[in-house]
């Protein structure tokens, strides 16, 4: 039986200018960034490679949208994909990478034979998505108001490059709601059927790394998260490897109709569904694996496990402060449409599950968070 997978390299550089020297970045490399980073990091050297930014195309998470109108601006042939941004810019770039992308929705119905055409390089500038080591590109389809992911193997990066400077200059908003996301990526691969011994080495050690991290800068302010940007860097990827294997579930896949429909950024709207999720588990089993991953966390915030999501919601606050949903202005009307999409859409996750979840658990859910 596999137990686990690390399919891209792993590369470390301090320095951008270190990784663009090594990796010869010039003329038949495609790079797509955003202009913020690009131009403090990269637009002094000189580079021969063309470039696409992101946010010319639309803000926010990717869509479908987004992936057409790049996808037609792509001037030729390339002999190399190179994603240097957060979780939009490479999952759209992984997409680029495939011989066969348009129309996306085909690609994303199985309608388009996928063979992969071009290397792929992944450079992070978030701590969040853990995207670089997995095969899975997260798209907002438009067309049918959800999100989904396509998961093919031909998506993996053949190199994966942490920069911790890339970090410098992320606002602390997108610090908590990316590395909060990376610390669910941990807890639910952690819990999910498909783990091992293997790769919940890579999941316990993100969570220690995060919530460590965490309680730093709870004591030290914002400005604590400065020197832990490797860390956090790394984490993140850590956890990425676990969910890559394992695979992510329940928060995430109840997370989606709300950041599809409301545009609540990706980490943020996990945040919501979050402790909601790990507590329904435990009415319904709590002994077994989320009985170890409560005792390990317990032991990291100075808790008993009873409290201990109370006290890891006490700690994420010092992150971004959780809300209830109808803050951001879901509707209970909503509760059903969002329960029927997680039910229709979200297969490929809510087979992760700690424990399965019903429809009425599903919503059961959304009401509590109501």
């Amino acid at each position: 039986m596999k137990q686990l997978m690390i399919k891209p390299v792993i590369w470390k550089y301090e320095k951008a200018a270190e990784f663009a020297a090594e990796f010869d970045l010039g003329k038949g490399d495609l790079v797509i960034t955003n202009q913020y980073i690009y131009e403090p990091y990269f637009g002094g050297l000189d580079l021969a490679c063309d470039v696409l930014f992101q946010e010319k195309y639309g803000a926010g998470e990717p869509s479908d949208d987004m992936a057409g109108a790049m996808y037609r601006d792509m001037k030729g042939n390339y002999r190399r994909i190179i994603a240097i941004g957060g979780g939009t810019v490479i999952d759209i770039s992984k997409l680029f990478a495939l011989k066969n992308v348009s129309p996306v929705e085909d690609l994303y119905d199985g309608k388009l034979e996928i063979v992969k055409d071009k290397e792929l390089i992944l450079v992070p500038t978030t701590c969040g998505t853990g995207s670089e080591v997995t095969n899975i590109a997260i798209l907002a389809l438009n067309k049918k108001g959800t999100k989904k992911g396509l998961a093919v193997d031909e998506m993996y990066a053949d190199s994966a490059v942490l920069i911790p400077e890339l970090l410098g200059g992320l606002p602390f908003r997108f610090f908590a709601t990316s590395s909060i996301d990376a610390l669910i990526h941990a807890v639910e691969s952690s819990l999910s059927p498909k783990g091992n011994e293997m790769t919940r080495l890579f999941s316990y050690q993100a969570i220690e790394m995060i919530l460590e991290g965490y309680k730093k800068i709870a004591e030290g302010g914002e400005k604590a998260r400065i020197p832990l940007l490797g860390d956090f860097l790394t984490a993140s990827t850590f956890a990425g490897i676990a969910f890559g294997n394992a695979g992510c579930a329940a928060v995430h896949a109840l997370s989606y109709p709300l950041g599809a429909k409301y545009h609540v950024a990706h980490g943020e709207s996990n945040y919501a569904m979050f402790t909601g999720v790990m507590k329904n588990y435990m009415e319904i089993r709590c002994d077994g694996e989320i009985d170890r991953l409560n005792r390990y966390m317990a032991g990291i915030l100075g808790c008993g496990t009873s409290g201990v999501y109370d006290k890891l919601e006490e700690l994420l606050n010092h992150m971004i402060e959780k809300k209830a949903l109808h803050e951001y202005g879901v509707t209970e009307r909503d509760l059903e449409e969002f329960t029927d999409s997680v039910l229709e859409n979200q297969g490929r996750l809510l087979a992760n599950n700690f424990v399965p979840f019903d429809k009425k658990r599903i919503y059961k859910i959304y009401r509590e968070l109501y």
